[in-house]
């Protein structure tokens, strides 16, 4: 139990794919403008996460590892994810219409999101077992969806001061974001503090 709690709170806080580890920028960028388009997004993200993650390792181990075969392990990951990005897209189209719509182009644009590839690579770089990964990849979608809706709320109150003309736009967005990230680079030695 302590290594799960361990792994999760090092996915959210500590090695956070957007934040610290710099994954998954393009919806941070483009999604993160609205709360409930951020915050949708966000529980795709973590779905596809832990679905994908699901799918993949038994493919790695079973599949690809046990054939020799594991330096296709790129082009068949990003196989699966489409197949999942599909799958939960035509599922929001036909039950959720309201955030299909609200999430545009940037729901197809999961299957590029390399923090849902990059999960899925690292459980297998880190040889977790199929638990841990899963749970890594649900702390890596919550730890998403903090990114994202902290985000949203930065850039909601930012929109509406008054700076210099230069900084408009999205210079203020990007600088916004280094300043999120450096406050939760602060959190690298805490797991090790806590749990040490």
């Amino acid at each position: 139990m302590k290594e799960m709690l361990i792994i999760i709170m090092g996915a959210v806080l500590a090695n956070n794919f957007v934040l610290v580890k710099f994954l998954g920028i393009c919806p941070f960028l483009g999604v993160s403008k609205k709360l409930d388009s951020a915050f949708g997004m966000s529980c795709a993200v973590t779905f596809v996460m832990v679905m994908a993650t699901a799918a993949t390792w038994p493919i790695q181990t079973y599949l690809l590892d046990a054939n020799g075969i594991g330096y296709l392990q790129t082009i068949v990951f990003i196989l699966v994810i489409a197949a999942l990005v599909q799958l939960v897209e035509i599922i929001l189209k036909k039950y959720v219409p309201a955030l299909h719509k609200s999430l545009g182009v940037y729901l197809p644009l999961i299957t590029t999101n390399c923090a849902v590839l990059g999960v899925c690579v690292l459980n297998i770089t880190e040889s977790y077992k199929f638990i841990p990964s899963l749970v890594n990849s649900f702390g890596a979608g919550i730890g998403f969806l903090l990114a994202m809706v902290l985000f949203a709320g930065v850039r909601g109150r930012i929109e509406y001061n008054d700076y210099p003309e230069c900084f408009k736009g999205v210079p203020s967005t990007l600088i916004a974001a280094s300043i999120l990230s450096l406050a939760f680079m602060g959190f690298s030695g805490m797991i090790d503090g806590i749990f040490g």
